[in-house]
């Protein structure tokens, strides 16, 4: 492939810079890049990298594709509502640029996978939103030597980092820890619609730097950005000999670290995809809705069939649920549903289920919900 075939045309402001030219470009056709999330940033980096022609590209989401979802992700439009993203950022980037092979893979990563998935690339982009993920992805690079470009946004803020395994600090020797219930997600907390275009952009920037073997690489330096004030800041950092992935001794050396997590017997699922589960046969009775939000949000309407339980009385409301069902947990956005969903499987080691996007969720797909009928707030949806 060091050879492959260049469309003068096509690339001519590449050919251009003395710094890429005909040989950069064709280190280009000849890389390949999984992005991990086609959303807010897996949307502006592969558009970029499918125009500079990268050989191959991968995309990884299996997710659908929801209204709330084009204030930032402008891979897709109206008309897509409800198509499997993956599938539909293929196509969209092989209509930019049939140079490039896209390969969809519409499959939710974890660790069972990761290996498979990520060995037939040479780089690695991180445009999810879970921390559980990003420790995920971040090991697994590690672990497989893979470079990683990752990328973070919350409301008006956003980070961007590169691990290059052996070179450099992983995104471990930043962040030990993963304090998952302290980060509200996009739903929850918000975000400017354009905030993921900026760092998907810089993600595309420094893969490209990164096939090409051009300038400084953004290893162990984290590059934050405040769109408010409109500033760029910087966070050197060294790696850490105690890391759990990359240090002296490493406690973390295959991925069935994570397959440990209880996180991982947490599902999600979009209101659309409720709706299909509810109306398979048996599906009302293999499946129990526990509202946990507050007696004054539960009045102003809740999902047909469910149970009240507000979060605070989880705990000790818990026993309400049978153990051969499988409760999906809602609230408004999704971020408290989360929080139950981790203190039942914790207490419980039973599968759960998160509502993405909440009741506001449900209402965009389907409508405002009815309002409770007082009779039944306590009872079993069955």
């Amino acid at each position: 492939m060091a050879n492959a075939p260049v469309d003068p045309a096509r690339y001519a402001r590449h050919l251009a810079l003395p710094e890429i030219g005909i040989e950069g470009q064709q280190k280009l056709a000849a890389s390949s890049v999984l992005i991990i999330g086609a959303g807010g940033l897996g949307s502006p980096a592969g558009l970029y990298l499918a125009a500079a022609g990268v050989g191959r590209i991968g995309l990884l989401d299996h997710d659908r594709i929801e209204i709330s979802n084009l204030q930032r992700q402008v891979m897709f439009d109206t008309r897509q509502i409800g198509q499997g993203k993956a599938e539909t950022a293929r196509a969209r980037l092989s209509a930019l640029n049939p140079d490039v092979e896209v390969i969809a893979h519409a499959e939710k990563l974890v660790a069972s996978n990761a290996e498979r998935l990520f060995s037939p690339y040479d780089l690695i982009i991180d445009g999810t939103d879970r921390l559980a993920t990003r420790y995920l992805i971040n090991d697994a690079c590690v672990l497989l030597g893979k470079p990683l470009v990752s990328a973070a946004i919350h409301r008006f803020e956003g980070q961007a980092m590169t691990c290059l395994p052996g070179r450099s600090p992983c995104y471990r020797c930043l962040y030990p820890e993963s304090p998952e219930d302290l980060i509200p997600s996009c739903a929850t907390a918000g975000v400017l619609g354009v905030l993921p275009g900026v760092m998907g952009a810089l993600q595309a920037t420094e893969a490209i730097k990164l096939l090409v073997g051009i300038g400084e690489p953004l290893a162990g330096r984290l590059l934050t950005y405040d769109a408010l004030n409109l500033t760029f800041g910087e966070f050197r950092f060294e790696r850490r000999r105690d890391c759990a992935v990359c240090g002296e001794h490493p406690t973390i050396t295959s991925l069935t670290h994570h397959e440990e997590k209880p996180l991982s017997r947490i599902a999600e699922w979009t209101p659309r995809q409720l709706a299909e589960e509810l109306k398979k046969e048996g599906g009302e009775e293999r499946l129990m809705l526990v509202d946990v939000r507050e007696p004054w949000e539960w009045a102003e309407g809740r999902l047909p069939g469910s149970v009240h339980m507000p979060l605070a009385t989880l705990p000790q409301r818990m026993a309400e649920i049978p153990s051969d069902v499988t409760p999906v947990f809602i609230c408004a956005v999704g971020g408290r549903s989360m929080a139950a969903c981790r203190l039942f499987t914790a207490a419980r080691a039973q599968d759960a289920v998160n509502l993405a996007g909440g009741v506001v969720g449900w209402s965009n797909e389907f409508g405002a919900p009815p309002k409770p009928d007082h009779d039944h707030d306590h009872g079993h949806a069955h």
